[in-house]
C-alpha cells in the first residue's frame, strides 16, 4: 500500500524539491497551495524530474482552518515546508511572524486530529544562532527571540518552539530539520527565494559589494532528501537536526566560485560595515542582513550524518549549478 504525505510549500524553491523526492520514492503527495493557480507550472516543472500520476494540489492557507482536516485524510506523514522567508525587515514583523507561528500551530493540529504518524517541520538555523556571539551550534541551542535578531530569524525561532509544545504528550512524532543557506538549482518553475534572487543580483552585477556575512550552506537537493528521510528514519523522532556545512562559508568565497565558473560580473569588492549600517537604515533588505554581520557560526551536525545518513553536496557544486540555472 502506497503511504500518503502532506506537503505544504509545494510550489516553493524548497518544497518542489520536497515533492519530487517524495514522488522519486514512490510516495503518493497531497501538496497544498493558497491558490489553484500555481498548481500547473509546478506540476509541470515536477513531470520533468518525478513522476506526477501519484500527485495532486488542494487548497489550504496557513491563515485559515478551511480544508486542513479533509487535505490530512489518509495521510501518514506531513512535511511542513511552507513559511515565509524574505532578509528584507517587513514594516510589520506579524507579516512573517503570524503565518510562521499560527500555520505550524494549525498544520500540528490538524495532522494530530487526522492521526498522523510523524510530521517533519522545516525550520532554520536561523533558529539556532540569532542573536547569538561567533562561536559552535548544535541541535540543542537556540536564537534569543527577544533579542535584536529580524523578523524573519524570531519568526522561525517562535515557530519552531511552538511546534515543539505542541507535540509534548502527543501520539505524533515530530522531527525537525534546520537548514542554513540554501543553494542549488530550482526545478524550472518561476520561483522567487532569497537565494535565487542573492545569486542572480550577484551574476548580473546588481550586488556592487561583498558584505562581511558567513553563512552555514547547504544544497536544497540535500534538503530534500533530508526531510523524506526524516519521515521514516529510525532515531529521527523527536530530534532536531542541522542541515548546514559545519563551519561557515564567506559571502566572498560565493563570489570568487561564482568568477571562477565565469560570472565576471560577481562582485570583489568587500562591503564596509558601518557602510551598510547607514544604508540599513534605508533599505530594509540591508536593515535584515545587519544582525549577522561580522558574525561566524560553525556548527555541529554529526547527528545529521548519523541519523539521516546525509552525503553533503559540495557547497561550490551548488553555486556552480544554481548560477548557470539562472543564467539559463
Amino acid at each position: 500500500m502506497t503511504e500518503r504525505v502532506l506537503l505544504t510549500g509545494a510550489t516553493g524553491y524548497v518544497g518542489q524539491h520536497c515533492a519530487a523526492e517524495l514522488l522519486k520514492r514512490g510516495f503518493e503527495v497531497v501538496a497544498t497551495v493558497r491558490s489553484q493557480a500555481k498548481a500547473g507550472a509546478t506540476r509541470a516543472a515536477l513531470a520533468l524530474v518525478a513522476p506526477v500520476e501519484k500527485l495532486r494540489f488542494v487548497e489550504a492557507d496557513l491563515l485559515s482552518d478551511r480544508g486542513w482536516g479533509d487535505a490530512m485524510t489518509g495521510c501518514t506523514y506531513v512535511i511542513h515546508v511552507a513559511s515565509p522567508f524574505v532578509l528584507a525587515e517587513p514594516r510589520n514583523e506579524n507579516d512573517l511572524i503570524a503565518p510562521a507561528v499560527e500555520g505550524t500551530r494549525r498544520v500540528m493540529a490538524a495532522a494530530q486530529r487526522a492521526g498522523v504518524k510523524r510530521l517533519v517541520l522545516t525550520s532554520s538555523t536561523f533558529a539556532v544562532i540569532a542573536g547569538r556571539n561567533s562561536g559552535r551550534y548544535g541541535p540543542d541551542d537556540w536564537s534569543d527571540a527577544k533579542a535584536n535578531i529580524g523578523a524573519y530569524a524570531r519568526s522561525k525561532t517562535l515557530a519552531e518552539r511552538a511546534a515543539w509544545v505542541m507535540a509534548e504528550g502527543s501520539k505524533m512524532e515530530l522531527t525537525v530539520i534546520c537548514p542554513g543557506a540554501v543553494f542549488g538549482p530550482s526545478l524550472g518553475a518561476r520561483i522567487e527565494g532569497q537565494s535565487i534572487a542573492l545569486i542572480t543580483d550577484m551574476i548580473n552585477g546588481k550586488l556592487p559589494m561583498i558584505p562581511d556575512l558567513s553563512l552555514g550552506m547547504v544544497d536544497v537537493r540535500d534538503v530534500a532528501r533530508l526531510h523524506v528521510t526524516a519521515m521514516t528514519a529510525e532515531g529521527a523522532a523527536g530530534e532536531r537536526f542541522i542541515a548546514a556545512s559545519a563551519e561557515p562559508v564567506q559571502m566572498a568565497t560565493v563570489a570568487q566560485v561564482l568568477k571562477t565558473a565565469g560570472h565576471t560580473k560577481a562582485p570583489s569588492r568587500r562591503a564596509p560595515t558601518a557602510v551598510l549600517k547607514v544604508i540599513g537604515l534605508f533599505d530594509p533588505q540591508v536593515r535584515g542582513m545587519l544582525p549577522f554581520l561580522g558574525r561566524a557560526a560553525s556548527f555541529d551536525n554529526h547527528a545529521t550524518f548519523e541519523v539521516l545518513h546525509w552525503q553533503p553536496t559540495p557547497v561550490e557544486t551548488s553555486l556552480r549549478e544554481m548560477a548557470a540555472a539562472i543564467a539559463g
